[in-house]
């Protein structure tokens, strides 16, 4: 049997010790200003993006990683001996997925699985976590594949979003429900949810209200909670992050993450975002 390599994209949210730890690939995504493109995570970081989007009054464009990217990678990977796993971003957020399995059929091979996250930022990175844990056990390709896949279900993604502002220019909601979001102070938990984005409970007045939502929704599932991996995801929110810390140091999960959100996930949801992501049992 062949080694495994684990792939996923920037849109991952995985640190850089976690990737180092695990020994996983990333392909980055492009974030693009105008005619300046950049790629997320390597030639654009994300104090960097959030200065450009204040210095040009413009917020970035995101592009999916090409068919020729993942050739490119794929190639290589399999050239170095090793079968292939790749997760990125979910099918729905992204034409990333459709792109690498353009590139798979391209090299009609079956040393590469490909498996939808239906997910993003560290939903997925949750998903690329435990592969690789089924991996450093001993699992072939397809094994590891079809472990993943029944827990893409069980993951739950909610983010708390600090200003509507991005959603809003990104076109991911009227102006009425930003103008009325900003009125009121509105702190929305943004949810993945059968692979898309949904709104769900509205905080009102500070971001501390909105955090407190998401600890408390997973405080109360503590006892089903899957006990390898848990993250704590931001954009520039670092005392947010403490603040999640410190009220969920006790949950019965073996590794809890704090982990930076990228450019991709930041340039969709701006400064101060953070959520909670877990598998559930």
């Amino acid at each position: 049997m062949n080694p495994i390599k684990i792939l996923s994209d920037s849109t991952s949210d995985l640190s850089r010790e976690l990737l180092d730890q695990h020994q996983i690939g990333i392909i980055p995504l492009y974030v693009n200003f105008g005619e300046e493109s950049y790629l997320d995570g390597v030639t654009l970081h994300v104090a960097e993006m959030y200065d450009k989007v204040k210095e040009k009054g413009i917020l970035p464009k995101t592009a999916a990683v090409s068919p020729a990217d993942f050739e490119a990678v794929f190639s290589r990977t399999l050239a170095e001996g090793y079968d292939i796993l790749f997760m990125g971003i979910g099918s729905k957020f992204s034409a990333t997925f459709q792109n690498a399995n353009l590139a798979k059929n391209t090299l009609a091979t079956n040393r590469i699985r490909l498996v939808d996250s239906q997910n993003l930022s560290s939903g997925t990175g949750l998903l690329v976590l435990k592969a690789c844990k089924f991996r450093d056990a001993g699992d072939d390709l397809e094994t590891i594949a079809t472990k993943i896949e029944a827990l893409v279900p069980k993951v739950r993604t909610q983010f708390v979003i600090n200003t509507m502002e991005y959603l809003y220019k990104g076109g991911r909601c009227s102006s009425i429900v930003a103008l009325v979001g900003t009125l009121l102070k509105i702190k929305p938990i943004i949810k993945v949810v059968d692979g898309a984005m949904t709104v769900g409970k509205k905080a009102h007045g500070k971001i501390q209200a909105g955090l407190d939502l998401l600890i408390d929704e997973v405080k109360s599932l503590a006892s089903r909670l899957d006990g390898d991996f848990l993250m704590v995801t931001h954009s520039l929110a670092e005392d947010s992050a403490q603040y999640i810390l410190e009220r969920i140091k006790d949950l019965p999960v073996a590794e809890i993450h704090k982990t930076p959100a990228g450019c991709v996930i930041s340039g969709h949801c701006g400064e101060g975002c953070i959520g909670i992501l877990y598998i559930l049992k």
